[in-house]
């Protein structure tokens, strides 16, 4: 159950629509802010922390994929909302940093539940164990920070980070794509293999500056293998 203090922001530069959704998600039990472009989006992170921001793609200014990419490196899930539909789009989206993407137009009960489903990966991070050590990296499951060998912390998205915990529950095991998409996405969105390609690559590139490059590799026809094992704290 997702609790009323859970803050949504709802970034789109159409009033009706952001008056809708704001209407059927408080309905919902979630506390909604509004922001018609990137600055008033700004402004509301600077008056508290945000949960999950719902972010439209197509708006004058700075559209939502400039947003997009700039927020990846917060943490905060986003889940991008577009009328462009075709799998190119959706793949663009991903890649920029987004967690999850609904094209336009869609049920609200479907938005609903992308929602839920980012924010239980995000309030659920300690199943299974405290904290994870793998070649000198270390991940606490318990607040989703991950440190390179050096300490340094490095940020991932949620779905950068629900596709780690996926590899550390099961190092060196081939993971299918279907296995990784039900562990990054959750078994009914609507998600496809390139695009679970593209979340590998940019854990990857996350991974690499702590000397991580090796950690994921390919196995030609099966899908991926974390290469070396994850031991519990």
């Amino acid at each position: 159950m997702v609790s009323d203090a859970v803050k949504l922001l709802v970034v789109d530069d159409d009033a009706s629509i952001r008056q809708g959704l704001c209407d059927y998600l408080s309905a919902h039990g979630f506390a909604v802010g509004l922001a018609a472009n990137g600055a008033e989006m700004d402004r509301a992170f600077g008056a508290g922390p945000i949960d999950l921001i719902v972010l439209d793609v197509m708006m004058p200014g700075e559209d939502g994929l400039s947003i997009c990419r700039r927020l990846r490196s917060g943490g905060t899930p986003v889940l991008m909302l577009s009328a462009l539909g075709e799998t190119t789009d959706r793949i663009v989206g991903l890649e920029m940093g987004a967690d999850d993407y609904l094209a336009k137009p869609f049920e609200p009960r479907e938005l609903l539940a992308r929602i839920r489903a980012l924010l239980r990966r995000r309030e659920n991070p300690n199943a299974g164990g405290s904290a994870r050590q793998f070649a000198g990296w270390r991940l606490d499951m318990a607040t989703s920070r991950l440190t390179d060998p050096t300490g340094t912390n490095v940020i991932l998205t949620s779905g950068e980070m629900a596709l780690l915990r996926a590899f550390l529950e099961r190092p060196r095991q081939v993971l299918s794509r279907n296995q990784l998409i039900d562990a990054a996405r959750g078994i009914n969105s609507d998600i496809y293999d390139r695009a679970i390609d593209l979340q590998v690559s940019r854990l990857r590139r996350k991974l690499a500056p702590g000397g991580g490059e090796t950690l994921i590799e390919t196995v030609r026809g099966e899908g991926y293998i974390f290469t070396v094992p994850a031991h519990r704290e």
